[in-house]
């Protein structure tokens, strides 16, 4: 997942989880305020129901008219009374008013009440199961209890209360055993709460709503400023590390701005500067080591260069001497002036190739046959190989686009490497060949070999195993940047004690349409 889903995961990951604890919570707060209004008012109710009861009982109960709707108690001993003028009148105590009253209530939704008792005197007012657990609290002293119960209309708060025995109580209740401050009930009272869960429900749907909307506001505004202040930014950073050094000369120029971005812009600003630099450095240090290997190559050729001239001179001293002492044989003289010419030219090829060989140019590349050039090569290092069979298998035998002094180099190099690993001499194959549309070069000897930890680092620049003023380091390091140049591939497969294999393989131009050195193309 990119850098930017994360971010935008995350943030809502947090939002959603706030606003549920946020929703949660004020589910409960919404509901623990609703229970506690309800508990007031309870309380409140259970006050004044009190209140008139205790009015009741003190006025010795309230008389009505009797009508088919206020008919008489039959639990009360004097339940009608009749005036003088023969009206009717029905008595209504306090358990009656209680009652009547909670019928009322009732019909309006705000809830029920009604006096029970342990030893109900009518056995309407029998408990059920929460009061009489509340009866039972009374005896233990509890002041009140209260329970959320369900009915089919949904939660409901049951609260009830001691009714305590006034001495008013007593016109009634005497004959019952009660005396002052006994407990001889209690007041149930019911008040309805689901009206209140559908409004905690709607409450929480809108919190939901919103913070659902939120949510997504605030992940559009992450993703629209994640993608202008750091995706952008960084995809523009990438491009620049992507194409530089390759197709950039010069380091990019980034927007630049005070946040951590615009840091990381100037930051890799300065790495690509210090790398413009570096590789400068590098390429005139590499430069200065192809040359010095050259020239340390040089150093390895001064042996057979002087042999390959004193032989030849040798022989034309001799020529010039016996000239000298008959000056008047003109046979001696046409016999030897031919001798003097051979010997010439062939110091005069010696030069050549000892100059073309140290000339430092860039990589021209001409019409040349491989081949050809792996001869001369031989031909120049003929003193080195005095000791060593050379086995020869060229089967490339063709022209190809290439820069001959590029391939003395690779082959001299590695010729002379080899040499120097059969001091008492072996067996040198060179062969060439034309495999996949590339030339192949495999040079193998019958030297000491490299073991596995230092053909690693045999094309390391400096590396060598050979003891101090044997060598420079540099001769296979050089081969391998000479054979990148060419856009080709250099590998070794060697064995200790048993000898070392190197395969050039180099890619095949043939659509190159000069033929002399002078009209060639500069590559490289």
């Amino acid at each position: 997942m990119p850098l930017k889903g994360k971010f935008i995961l995350a943030v809502v990951a947090i939002l959603t989880l706030s606003y549920g604890v946020l929703a949660l919570y004020t589910s409960h707060l919404q509901n623990r305020l609703i229970i506690g209004q309800a508990e007031q008012q309870a309380r409140m109710l259970y006050r004044q129901i009190v209140l008139t009861r205790q009015w009741v009982a003190d006025h010795q109960g309230l008389f009505l008219i009797q009508t088919e709707a206020a008919r008489p108690n039959d639990f009360l001993n004097e339940p009608t009374i009749t005036t003088d003028t023969g009206l009717t009148l029905v008595k209504r105590n306090p358990a009656m008013v209680t009652r009547e009253l909670s019928e009322y209530a009732t019909r309006t939704g705000l809830g029920w009440f009604r006096v029970t008792s342990s030893k109900p005197v009518n056995p309407a007012n029998a408990p059920d199961a929460f009061e009489q657990e509340s009866l039972r609290s009374f005896t233990d002293g509890q002041a009140e209890h209260l329970a959320i119960g369900q009915n089919s209309e949904g939660r409901v708060l049951r609260y009830a209360a001691p009714l305590v025995t006034e001495a008013s109580c007593l016109t009634c209740h005497s004959e019952h055993g009660y005396h002052p401050g006994d407990i001889r009930g209690a007041l149930s009272i019911t008040i309805p709460i689901g009206w209140a869960d559908t409004f905690i429900r709607s409450n929480n749907t809108t919190i939901l709503f919103l913070g659902l909307v939120s949510v997504l506001a605030a992940a559009a505004v992450m993703l629209l400023l994640f993608n202008r202040l750091v995706t952008r930014p960084i995809h523009r950073l990438s491009q620049a590390m992507a194409v530089f050094p390759g197709q950039m000369a010069e380091p990019p120029d980034l927007p630049k701005s005070k946040d951590e971005i615009s840091h990381l812009n100037t930051s890799f600003t300065a790495l690509c500067q210090r790398l413009t630099a570096s590789q400068q450095a590098l390429a005139a240090a590499g430069e200065q080591g192809f040359r010095a290997e050259k020239l340390a190559a040089l150093g390895q050729l001064t042996a057979g260069i002087a042999h390959e001239i004193n032989n030849p001179l040798a022989g034309m001293l001799n020529c010039v001497k016996t000239m000298e002492e008959e000056p008047e044989n003109l046979d001696l003289q046409k016999r030897y002036l031919p001798l003097l010419r051979q010997g010439l030219r062939r110091i005069e090829l010696t030069m050549r190739q000892l100059l073309n060989y140290g000339r430092v140019e860039p990589l021209r590349i001409q019409q040349v046959n491989i081949d050809t050039v792996i001869l001369d090569c031989l031909e120049l290092l003929g003193y080195q190989l005095k000791d060593i069979v050379v086995n020869l298998d060229l089967r490339f035998n063709a022209l190809c686009c290439i820069d001959s002094e590029a391939i003395k180099q690779i082959v001299m190099n590695i010729i002379l490497n080899a040499t120097q690993a059969m001091p008492e001499g072996g067996h040198l194959t060179v062969s060439s060949r034309e495999e996949q549309g590339a030339v192949l070069l495999t040079i193998e000897d019958t030297g000491v070999g490299i073991t596995k930890e230092q053909q690693d680092r045999i094309f390391d620049p400096f590396f060598t195993t050979k003891e101090v003023g044997e060598g420079t380091g540099l001769g296979l390091a050089v081969t391998l940047a000479m054979v990148q140049r060419l856009g080709g591939q250099i590998t070794v497969r060697s064995q200790p004690g048993v000898g070392s294999t190197f395969l050039v393989t180099l890619p095949i131009d043939r659509h190159c349409l000069t033929t002399t050195p002078n009209d060639s193309s500069t590559r490289g």
